[in-house]
C-alpha cells in the first residue's frame, strides 16, 4: 500500500478541531503542554482565545474542562493516551463520567505505533479503561476521513466521548463518495462467507489487505470496520457472525478489554461463535520503528492473513 495516501489521525484531529471552530463557537480546546504533538496547535493558531494550555497537569485539565462543560461549553481535553486515559482515569471517571458531562477526550499517540517512545508511552489499555466508565462513548477511527468525521460527530453528540488517535501515518481508506460516519454504527467494507474480520483503527486497512490475500487462497473474508467500540454495533456483528460462523477481531490494543472483548461479550450472550482475538497478547510493547512493531505483533496485513488462515483451517 506504498502508493496509498497516508495521514496520521492525530493530524486529522487537529485539522478537524480547527475546521469545526467556526461552526461551534462554544468549542474550547485544552491541552497539557503538548499542542505541537497532539496537533491542537492548529486550533490554537486559528482560535487562540479558545485554546487553554494547562501545562503538564492532565488531572487539573480534566477538572477545568468539567467546569467549562457546566457553563455550556464543549471542551476537548488533549494529551497522549497514556496520560489522557491512564494517569487521568480517576478524574475522567469522577469529574466527567459520573456527572455525565459533555466533555470530549482527544487521546493521541495511542498503541504501539508510538514507536521509539517505548512501552511506557504505548498505551494499549485505554479502550479497556474507558469502556468501563458508565455512559462513556469510545471511538477509534481508522483513517484521516473517519477521524475528521468522528470529531464533528463527537461535538454534535451530547455526553462524554473518548476519541483515540495515532502518531503514525496510516492509509486513507474511506475517501469514497458514499462514506458515512455514525456513532455506534459499524461499516461493512467487504462481504464474505467463510470468516468475519472485525477491525478498528489501524488494523482496518490491514484487514482489507489480509482479505485480498485470503481470497487468493479461496477463503472469503467479510471485513467490518467497528470505529465505535462503545456502544458496539451488535446488530451488524451478530448478522455477520451468523452468516460466516467464525469471527476474528483485530486491534492495536490489548486483547483484554478492547474491541475483541466487546465482540465476545456480544456473541457469548446472543450467538456463541468461535472467536480469534488479534492484538497485544497480554504483553507490553517495546521501543522500535512503528512499522516494525506492527509487523512483529502481527497487526499488518500479512500477520492478520496468517492468523486468519490458520484459524479457518
Amino acid at each position: 500500500m506504498a502508493d496509498v495516501k497516508k495521514v496520521a489521525t492525530r493530524e486529522s484531529y487537529g485539522n478537524a478541531l480547527a475546521e469545526c471552530g467556526a461552526d461551534f463557537p462554544n468549542l474550547v480546546v485544552l491541552d497539557a503542554d503538548l499542542a505541537g504533538a497532539t496537533k491542537t496547535g492548529v486550533f490554537q493558531k486559528a482560535y487562540p482565545e479558545r485554546h487553554i494550555d494547562c501545562g503538564i497537569a492532565e488531572c487539573n485539565m480534566t477538572g477545568i474542562a468539567a467546569g467549562l462543560a457546566t457553563c455550556g461549553k464543549i471542551p476537548f481535553i488533549s494529551s497522549f493516551a497514556m496520560f489522557a486515559a491512564g494517569r487521568n482515569f480517576e478524574q475522567v471517571r469522577n469529574s466527567i463520567g459520573y456527572p455525565h458531562l459533555n466533555v470530549k477526550i482527544g487521546a493521541t499517540h495511542a498503541g504501539i505505533t508510538v514507536g521509539e517512545d517505548g512501552a511506557t508511552h504505548q498505551c494499549n489499555e485505554d479502550v479497556a479503561l474507558m469502556r468501563t466508565i458508565p455512559g462513556m462513548t469510545v471511538i477509534v477511527p481508522s483513517d484521516d476521513v473517519e477521524a475528521k468525521a468522528a470529531v464533528r460527530a463527537a461535538i454534535e453528540f451530547e455526553g462524554p466521548v473518548y476519541l483515540r488517535f495515532g502518531r503514525a501515518a496510516v492509509p486513507v481508506i474511506n475517501d469514497t463518495p458514499d462514506y458515512k460516519f455514525e456513532i455506534g454504527k459499524g461499516v461493512l467494507l467487504r462481504e464474505g462467507t467463510d470468516v468475519t474480520i472485525i477491525a478498528s483503527g489501524i488494523t482496518v486497512a490491514s484487514a482489507l489487505e489480509a482479505a485480498d490475500m485470503l481470497a487468493a487462497d479461496g477463503i472469503s473474508a467479510e471485513v467490518i470496520n467497528i470505529h465505535t467500540i462503545k456502544p458496539l454495533d451488535e446488530e451488524l456483528v451478530l448478522a455477520s457472525a451468523k452468516k460466516t460462523g467464525k469471527v476474528v477481531t483485530a486491534e492495536e490494543h490489548s486483547v483484554i478489554g478492547g474491541l475483541g472483548s466487546a465482540v465476545c461479550d456480544c456473541l457469548s450472550q446472543n450467538c456463541p461463535t468461535p472467536v480469534l482475538k488479534i492484538g497485544m497478547q497480554d504483553v507490553f510493547g517495546e521501543s522500535g520503528p512503528a512499522n516494525a512493531l506492527v509487523e512483529k505483533y502481527g497487526l499488518d496485513g500479512k500477520g492478520i492473513y496468517g492468523s486468519v488462515k490458520e484459524f479457518v483451517k
